[in-house]
């Protein structure tokens, strides 16, 4: 079993490589991400849901997170949460993720968390600038989650860039493989399916 970490800032390209990766593995990777793990938030109004800090660490249920993690890599099929983005809140349905050979998991905050990073077979950050992260993170947004482009750039300015600056960005220092924005994300993808294939072992980036 192994798992890959897939980290980078809101709009860095994370679900994009995981995807390319997911496709290269084929039947041999599952998906698994930490945005499904947002803590339900239907006992707020809308209006105190609205004032969340969904960009902290504590926004999420990392314990919950973990202990699926675990359970996949112990070969045991899991129930992820699925959560309503436009409504901050779970749904009562839940998702099944299988256990396979690789494990794909991705989301901001992963190597910023000791516990997820221990896991991990292969961490991977992807770094991209400011500019280009908001640019995606609006079309998104607007287009998949119902959001207006002036609430994206408040939430942006206001928790998304401070967190990124105190959380998110620090933790590439824990990456074995640091992504640019020139580069092919089609090729990283081969690259890295290639490092697990053989069993490639990495080394730690130095702080």
């Amino acid at each position: 079993m192994q798992i890959v970490a897939i980290s980078g800032g809101s709009g860095a390209g994370k679900t994009t490589l995981a995807f390319r990766l997911l496709d290269l593995l084929g039947r041999d990777a599952s998906h698994h991400t930490i945005d499904w793990y947002y803590r339900d938030l239907s006992h707020l109004s809308a209006e105190e849901r609205a004032e969340v800090n969904f960009d902290h660490p504590d926004s999420l249920e990392v314990d919950l997170f973990v202990e699926h993690l675990e359970q996949l890599s112990l070969g045991r099929t899991i129930e992820a949460p699925v959560y309503d983005f436009s409504a901050h809140t779970r749904t009562p349905q839940t998702r099944t993720v299988e256990s396979r050979p690789v494990i794909v998991a991705e989301g901001i905050h992963l190597l910023a968390l000791e516990e997820v990073r221990a896991a991990c077979t292969l961490r991977v950050f992807i770094d991209v600038a400011a500019d280009v992260r908001l640019a995606r993170r609006v079309h998104r947004d607007v287009v998949e989650r119902g959001r207006t482009q002036e609430s994206v750039h408040e939430q942006w300015h206001a928790t998304v860039a401070p967190m990124h600056d105190h959380f998110v960005q620090p933790s590439a220092r824990h990456a074995h493989r640091l992504v640019s924005v020139d580069e092919d994300l089609e090729r990283v993808a081969e690259e890295l399916a290639e490092q697990l294939s053989t069993r490639a072992p990495v080394a730690e980036q130095s702080s």
